[in-house]
């Protein structure tokens, strides 16, 4: 077990390394620093709401995870900025859809699977596919965004909206529409694939992620707050998002 401080030390020093070895420019720089101190803050204060006080060697994996998609941030920001990044960029998008794998295994293997885990393994297939949608849509059209996007549109509803911040029940199928969405983006940002190969994978992506969030939104519907303030369900106390 490390300490939650120091294992987010240790990811901002390795986003600062996997820059250098990429020798990435300073708008690059800037883009990746960026998301490791935004990830940094944000995985710190989710552990202090949820009374996390080490990090678990599941958890120490999905920060990898993590740290490899800041690094693929910044050679998006090359690509903007006109650089040919695909031979680096594939390859640590390939490895981080590994890990995606691995990091479940190894809690259920352990026995240290969390609320907190589950959650840092989410936002971080979600930053994944938000930095790969911004790489593809530059030559598949701007609608590819919606595949990165969706996730944090769904989290502003549900600050919103009171019936949506209800905790939903596991469902494994999540994490396997994160992990075709994933590929999906990294096919498209290889491109190996035929023109029409590609722009139907990505839009079988589009359509999992519209039923996987559409269920979610649904179930959600059907047990909001009647008008007399009951519950028209109550939802057993279940993980938000599960490994």
């Amino acid at each position: 077990m490390v300490g939650v401080r120091r294992g987010l030390a240790v990811c901002l020093v390795g986003v600062a390394a996997l820059l250098a070895v990429l020798d990435v420019g300073p708008s690059a720089w800037g883009v990746g620093l960026a998301c490791a101190v935004v990830l940094a803050v944000a995985a710190g204060r989710r552990a202090t709401v949820d009374r996390v006080a080490a990090l678990g060697p599941a958890d120490l994996v999905t920060l990898t995870r993590a740290t490899l998609a800041c690094g693929i941030a910044a050679l998006v920001a090359e690509a903007i900025a006109g650089a040919d990044v695909v031979g680096v960029l594939v390859p640590l998008a390939v490895v981080a859809l590994v890990l995606d794998l691995v990091d479940g295994r190894v809690a259920r293997r352990t026995g240290t699977a969390s609320a907190y885990g589950g959650r840092l393994d989410g936002e971080a297939d979600a930053f994944l596919i938000l930095v790969l949608s911004v790489l593809v849509a530059r030559e598949h059209g701007a609608w590819v965004l919606g595949l990165g996007v969706i996730r944090y549109a769904y989290a502003v509803a549900a600050r919103l909206l009171p019936w949506m911040q209800q905790p939903l029940p596991p469902r494994y199928w999540r994490k396997v529409v994160a992990a075709y969405v994933g590929i999906a983006l990294t096919l498209a940002a290889s491109d190996l694939a035929p023109a029409a190969t590609t722009y139907g994978v990505l839009v079988v992506a589009a359509l999992l992620l519209a039923e996987s969030f559409g269920w979610d939104v649904v179930w959600l519907w059907r047990r909001r707050l009647n008008r007399a303030g009951a519950a028209d369900v109550l939802p057993a106390k279940v993980l938000e998002h599960d490994r």
